[in-house]
């Protein structure tokens, strides 16, 4: 059973973040109807929203245009970036980190942004790769298996490369956590 927090909520909050990225399906999006100006639907949204913050979404114009039709069926991987700022207070926000149909292609993606008055930086995301299965319930318990009974580190490294071959999602921390207590687990044994 896994375990969350969640608030009763209709958005995706930073706090949704903590137990590490997750990667969504945009459905559609649409005026927002709380502070931020749109509201973005998300197929594996759980019926919440993303609103994204204004450097955010100009981030996702930069790349994907600003046509919101053309954003359906794009993909993205949003993280808790601990820095961004509410006036003198670090308090968290949401971030991306991937996102599918860049205009670099599977390069990554460099745009500066403004992030506050006076000040723009730099802000790059990574291809997320749209032909990449998303990884089901199934595909992860063989994969707990296979990580439970490594007999070697090779056997962890061809794991991890079989790893690499799917969109992990939301069970990128669960698998990676496995995957490095094991390694550690053998590494412990062998001193």
């Amino acid at each position: 059973m896994k375990i969350t927090a969640e608030p009763r909520s209709d958005q995706w909050n930073a706090d949704d973040f903590i137990g590490g990225p997750r990667t969504f399906t945009i459905s559609g999006v649409k005026v927002g109807k709380a502070e931020q100006k749109y509201d973005i639907a998300l197929v594996e949204g759980e019926g919440r929203v993303w609103r994204p913050p204004l450097t955010m979404l100009r981030l996702l114009i930069a790349a994907w245009g600003d046509v919101a039709a053309n954003w359906t069926g794009k993909r993205v991987t949003l993280y808790r970036d601990e820095s961004v700022r509410f006036g003198p207070d670090a308090v968290g926000g949401i971030r991306v980190s991937h996102m599918s149909d860049l205009p670099t292609g599977n390069a990554p993606f460099t745009v500066k942004l403004t992030t506050k008055r006076g000040k723009r930086a730099s802000h790059t995301v990574e291809p997320l790769s749209a032909g990449a299965p998303l990884i089901t319930a199934e595909v992860v318990t063989e994969f707990e298996q296979r990580i439970a009974i490594a007999a070697s580190v090779d056997d962890l490294a061809n794991i991890a490369a079989d790893l690499k071959t799917w969109d992990l999602g939301d069970q990128r921390s669960t698998l990676l956590t496995a995957w490095s207590n094991r390694r550690n687990e053998m590494e412990g044994a062998a001193s």
